[in-house]
């Protein structure tokens, strides 16, 4: 007996005629939709009314645009909108001009048009050449004499003396540490902060630290340096336990941790623009991380001795100072340097001022103001901060230098000079960025502001503003609003020197512009 077979046929379905094309989108076969949304879809029944008619509104409807906007239509977006902004600055300067006028007479829309347009392209060049270092902005002309009630105002308090401050490109958050291992987000405005939380060890080994080595039987979490990134995104901090931290400053919490270092980690500084990070250590070595791909690139041998402080600007080149009395520039993509040597028995600190200029801080109490082209120091300012107990003449000459210090004028005492002379070593310098402005901080209970000349290579005291305590860290904001300093009872890297009376904590000075 035949059983009847039901065979599958793949070929058209009935009705259609032999010999004749058969579409392949109409077979069935072909289909992307399930024979159930088929079904479903069949089964629907049309409606007069629509889900608006019936009170169902999609709430994702006004937002679609930018749910559907590509990474290059946002830009573009963006660009728009920082354009429009521009031109509104323009207008408003175009505005101020034609007050100023008494004429009457109608101008041509078209001509104002192309006034504005050449307005905004004079702006955007300015700011694209003072962000590139190319022009230096006038400041410290403009910097008013302070008055007494514009004091240092103590933001953020700390246990133990701070180490280092960092501030955001946008002048609006701060971050400081201090050697009872705290790292701190405050507000500049209201001065509210928050306490960075360290995790527990089992997830600091899941992130990258290794077991401690030598004689420290656990982590230590003091924190030494700090910096953040341009974009405000990830905060870098460095101290005894040999590790390069890295923490996101939107959920402060910790992300990543660097090893290498095989000793603490200095000093810290961030590539303007970039997500990489430069790191100096005591193990004479400057090591180069990428932060946003988590990744180790390089490490720069030339050190002979340890590496106190680090910076860096949009240029791919870095300038460290070390305890071997000198000071390098680093060209990282040709692995190139220049060794400047020093005059002073240690460089302590050091900044850029342009791509070319540099300012640094000596353990003599000296300031000196260096050129890529010259590797002697083209200017000089010896005690600069002289201690007010051995020195009682801390005017300016008549000619605005400095006096050149307790010990060259004669008016030291032997036995007191040497206990005094921590006090005087410089140990933070700091300039606003593309500019003409710049600090120096020291033991002696002063914050000292000075003009960079460009023309004559000299540096000119400006005002002193009065801090109790060793300044540790010195940062300006970038619209050089104010100045932000890090002071402590005790130096930054020893416990040299103590001043009972300071407060150990974050002090903000304003700055007023005329």
């Amino acid at each position: 007996m035949k059983k009847n077979v039901k065979k599958n046929s793949s070929g058209p379905p009935r009705g259609a005629k032999k010999g004749k094309n058969f579409p392949l989108s109409k077979d069935p076969f072909f289909s992307s939709e399930s024979r159930k949304r088929r079904k479903i879809v069949d089964d629907e029944i049309e409606s007069g009314e629509s889900d608006e008619d019936n009170g169902f509104v999609n709430e994702g409807a006004e937002n679609e645009e930018f749910e559907e906007e590509t990474a290059d239509e946002k830009r573009k977006r963006l660009a728009n909108e920082y354009l429009e902004k521009i031109r509104e600055i323009a207008r408003r300067g175009k505005e101020r001009e034609d007050e100023e006028k008494d004429d009457d007479d109608d101008d041509d829309e078209s001509g104002d048009e192309g006034g504005k347009d050449s307005l905004v392209a004079q702006i955007l060049q300015q700011e694209q050449l003072e962000d590139s270092g190319r022009v230096r902005r006038e400041i410290a002309s403009r910097v008013l004499k302070p008055e007494a009630r514009d004091g240092f105002q103590v933001l953020i308090k700390h246990r133990q003396s701070v180490t280092a401050v960092a501030l955001s490109d946008d002048d609006l958050k701060g971050f400081s540490s201090s050697k009872d291992g705290t790292i701190l987000h405050w507000d500049v405005d209201c001065g509210k902060g928050e306490k960075y939380q360290w995790p527990s060890y089992e997830v600091l080994k899941s992130h990258g630290v290794k077991d401690p080595q030598g004689r420290a039987a656990r982590h230590s979490k003091v924190t030494l340096s700090l910096a953040v990134s341009s974009d405000g995104r990830y905060l870098a901090s460095g101290g005894l336990d040999r590790h390069v931290h890295i923490w996101d400053t939107r959920t402060r919490e910790h992300i990543q941790a660097f090893p290498g270092h095989r000793g603490p980690v200095s000093c810290l500084t961030f590539r303007q623009g970039t997500s990489e990070l430069f790191s100096g250590s005591f193990d004479r070595t400057v090591k180069i991380w990428n932060v946003e791909d988590r990744a180790y690139i390089n490490t720069l041998f030339g050190h002979q001795s340890e590496v106190l402080t680090i910076d860096c600007l949009r240029k791919e080149r870095l300038l460290t100072v070390g305890r071997d009395r000198s000071m390098q520039l680093w060209k990282v993509p040709e692995e190139s340097r220049l060794v400047f040597r020093a005059p002073a028995s240690s460089l302590e600190c050091c900044c850029f001022i342009s791509n070319d200029e540099f300012l640094t801080g000596s353990d003599d109490g000296s300031i000196e103001l260096w050129t890529a082209l010259k590797k002697k120091p083209v200017y000089i300012v010896r005690n600069a901060h002289p201690s007010s107990l051995c020195c009682t003449n801390l005017e300016p000459k008549e000619n605005g230098a400095i006096p050149n210090g307790c010990m060259g004028n004669g008016n030291a005492n032997l036995n007191t000079s040497h206990n005094l002379s921590a006090h005087s070593w410089v140990s933070s310098v700091s300039v606003c960025r593309n500019s003409d402005l710049a600090a120096s901080g020291a033991g002696n209970g002063f914050v000292r502001l000075w003009a960079l000349g460009s023309d004559k290579k000299d540096v000119r005291p400006l005002y002193d503003l009065p801090l109790v305590g060793f300044l540790n860290s010195l940062t300006f904001a970038n619209s050089g609003r104010f100045v932000v300093a890090g002071v402590g009872q005790e130096p930054r890297l020893g416990r040299w020197g103590r001043i009972p009376a300071s407060r150990n904590g974050v002090a903000v000075h304003p700055l007023k512009l005329s």
